[in-house]
């Protein structure tokens, strides 16, 4: 998940406040951006090293039986994408058909690498101020039971006016089976490309909730301790990052700079750019794993 100062964790589709600190109502109401405290989205998909030791133990289990069966990880992955667009009942708010052509856009230029493309499969408006606000819980599952559509192997990108400072959240793959109606990623609409929140308005907002969606931990999972984010290839980060704060070394004691250019960081949209190679295989088997052909 991200936002703008506050924390969120998600386990599976279930959303639950942490941490990051609270955002000033009457500044919000104005329409004053709260600052962003070391969070994208706060935390929606920080899980504790419990919870990540048996999504990885399982992982193995069905990455060995793949292995044994002759089963490859899928190469190239064409995504259909259900766009809802989501707006008070009045139908002020939503996005525009350019910015959803450029999310696509955006996803499809941050997962080439990886084998993943992205098309846009249906688009549908709907009004509701329950909805327009809803920043999880009661709200989310009436919206997604009500809009969800396709299978595990399409993406459901909700946009909204989110409240709480919230920038986005997604589920993870591994939760697909038991909450199917729950599978999908929220956005705030003033995160798409050409959107009106500052330094997060280039569309990656969209693309490290995708990342989760794809089986992806924040860089700094497990802070400066093993696993980490279970990816080998990106270097150890003790806490999350803000900003673009080139340099950053949160885990001196451990080699590489903290990945601030790593799409699954907290930093500004102008700030990160990057999949790790262990990330974009690490999605390609999730995806082989938790999605294909359920």
């Amino acid at each position: 998940m991200r936002i703008f100062g506050k924390s969120v964790v998600t386990f599976g589709a279930v959303v639950a406040m942490v941490g990051c600190g609270p955002v000033d109502e009457a500044e919000q109401a104005a329409g004053v951006e709260a600052q962003v405290v070391d969070a994208r989205e706060c935390g929606a998909e920080q899980i504790d090293a419990e919870q990540q030791a048996r999504i990885e133990a399982e992982f193995e289990v069905l990455n060995a039986k793949r292995a044994m069966g002759g089963v490859v990880n899928a190469q190239a992955v064409s995504i259909p994408v259900y766009f809802h667009v989501i707006r008070s009942s009045s139908g002020a708010g939503g996005v525009t058909t350019t910015q959803i052509n450029n999310q696509i856009s955006i996803l499809n230029n941050a997962f080439s690498a990886a084998g993943f493309s992205f098309y846009l499969a249906a688009t549908d408006y709907t009004n509701n101020d329950s909805y327009y606000t809803c920043s999880g819980g009661t709200c989310e599952t009436n919206m997604k039971n009500a809009l969800r559509r396709g299978t595990a192997t399409a993406l459901n990108f909700y946009t909204n006016n989110m409240g709480g400072g919230l920038l986005g959240w997604a589920t993870f793959p591994w939760s697909y089976s038991s909450t199917n109606k729950m599978d999908g990623v929220v956005v705030l609409q003033g995160s798409l490309p050409g959107g009106s929140t500052t330094n997060y308005n280039q569309g990656d907002t969209g693309t490290h909730e995708v990342g989760h969606w794809m089986g992806l931990y924040h860089t700094f999972q497990g802070g400066c301790t093993s696993p980490g984010d279970s990816v080998s290839d990106t270097p150890y980060e003790g806490s999350s990052a803000s900003g673009c704060p080139t340099g950053r070394d949160t885990c001196t004691s451990l080699s590489g700079l903290d990945p601030i250019t790593n799409f699954m960081d907290y930093t500004y949209d102008s700030c990160m750019n990057t999949f790790s190679a262990g990330q974009n295989s690490r999605m390609n088997s999730m995806w082989t794993s938790y999605r294909a052909g359920k």
